[in-house]
């Protein structure tokens, strides 16, 4: 009974309380869900505006360590966080998540300056932001000035063999356990869309995209095959490469202290490269 009642119900995402005293915290509803826009409390606003998706295998709502980090961020920038609480497996799949995701992604771009515009997502979220960027290069619609993706999920098939080499040092990630979580994601007909597998997409309108991978996590394989792929089509994609760092090290806190570090300033000096004096 209690897995039955499991199936039913909508998981949705909770605010830490710290997250409410040292951040500005308006909820939005877009479509029968939360949006969580997060701002500096106690220091100026900066023009930096991030769409961030939080991973989870698709199944797993936003956990505290990811809360930690988009208060990180937004403290550290004075960025704009606007954080979806997109529709989770078992209850949802891709399609009810690109029914939201995609005309949400419209909103946002008709009421901001895209030119300070940041896509970030981390594991599953990342692969959703790519696969939206996709999708949303379809219909030649503006793309973010800047992707960020930190160990992105880019196939949920997990058919690269250097993903069998690679298991044995990611102490985190467990294969089998997350083809059970793409199926559920995929549904009945989604096994093999670009939207589940953005490996898969049209990757030919992309632009400035750094993603950020440890050598110790299952899906570092697929990105470099991500890279190729990108290069066919002239779309460079700059990878940075953390030797032992291990899955979404630099939120979980999961890897040395030293790894943590350099992943997070990292993603600061991405910003600050891609946006200057317009953050601090």
């Amino acid at each position: 009974m209690v897995i039955a009642y499991y199936l039913i119900i909508d998981i949705q995402t909770k605010v830490p309380k710290k997250v409410k005293e040292t951040c500005q915290l308006n909820t939005e509803q877009f479509m029968g869900r939360n949006i969580f826009i997060v701002t500096p409390k106690n220091r100026e606003k900066s023009d930096l505006k991030i769409l961030y998706f939080h991973g989870g295998s698709y199944v797993a709502e936003a956990t505290e360590q990811h809360w930690k980090f988009v208060e990180q961020i937004v403290n550290d920038t004075g960025a704009t966080i606007i954080f979806p609480d997109y529709p989770l497996t078992p209850k949802y799949n891709y399609k009810d998540v690109f029914h939201m995701v995609v005309p949400l992604y419209k909103e946002i771009i008709d009421r901001i300056d895209t030119n300070h515009f940041v896509l970030m997502g981390d594991s599953a979220g990342a692969g959703l932001g790519l696969a939206l960027e996709e999708r949303i290069g379809e219909d030649n619609l503006t793309m973010p000035a800047k992707t960020i993706l930190i160990s992105p999920w880019l196939d949920v098939r997990l058919t690269n063999p250097a993903i069998d080499e690679m298991e044995e040092n990611d102490k985190q990630l467990n294969k089998e356990t997350l083809k059970l979580a793409g199926l559920a994601y995929a549904g009945e007909d989604g096994i093999n869309s670009y939207l589940v597998n953005p490996i898969e997409g049209d990757l030919s309108k992309l632009k400035n995209i750094t993603i950020l991978t440890g050598t110790y996590d299952i899906l570092n394989p697929d990105v470099h095959v991500l890279k190729e792929k990108a290069e066919k089509v002239g779309v460079p994609i700059e990878i940075k490469e953390y030797e032992q760092a291990s899955h979404i090290w630099m939120i979980e806190k999961n890897s040395s202290e030293e790894l943590i570090q350099q992943g997070y300033q990292q993603i600061l000096n991405c910003l600050r490269s891609a946006f200057g004096t317009s953050i601090s």
